[in-house]
């Protein structure tokens, strides 16, 4: 199991670093998602630019593999309204890191475990591409978002290695 967190003590001897240890998320990063006012634009600064080149994307989104993790970028107000947040002010940053999971079962757990602990934008759910999604938000506002996705494919770690065309969808 990734993230465990213990409703009661049966953890009495173990250490407290121990335990600490045992309520975490793992410290890693799937996704890192960039909403764009011009998602054109912004292709054609990763492409031409800096000569990055894209591993999927359709008219909505371009995802670009990096070490160990994906960049992706969407339109703005698309992911805003995805998440279910407003895409002006405070609310919305234009920014969402991922943390994706090999199954949606994990992904239930996960909300279980954090439902309580932290501020969620939107309960789990499928969209109709498959998978399974959740999104909170940290102390600061950003926007954690934790997926099951059948398009990102990852490695024994759980590094994001690769994305699957989604040109058909």
């Amino acid at each position: 199991m990734i993230l465990t967190f213990s409703a009661c003590n049966n953890n009495a001897d173990k250490s407290d670093n121990q335990q600490n240890q045992e309520n975490k998320m793992e410290q890693r990063i799937s996704v890192l998602t960039i909403g764009a006012d011009d998602l054109n634009a912004m292709k054609n600064f990763y492409g031409q630019v800096l000569g990055w080149t894209t591993v999927a994307e359709n008219k909505d989104i371009a995802f670009y593999k990096l070490n160990g993790f994906l960049l992706s970028i969407c339109d703005r107000k698309m992911l805003a309204d995805f998440i279910g947040v407003d895409h002006k002010g405070q609310g919305f940053r234009s920014v969402t890191i991922g943390y994706n999971v090999d199954s949606k079962e994990e992904v239930l757990e996960l909300y279980d475990q954090l439902k309580d602990k932290v501020k969620i934008l939107k309960e789990p759910t499928e969209p109709p591409f498959g998978g399974l999604f959740f999104y909170f938000t940290d102390i600061e506002g950003n926007i954690i978002e934790v997926a099951q996705n059948s398009f990102i494919t990852l490695d024994k770690d759980k590094n994001a290695i690769d994305h699957k065309p989604i040109d058909h969808l």
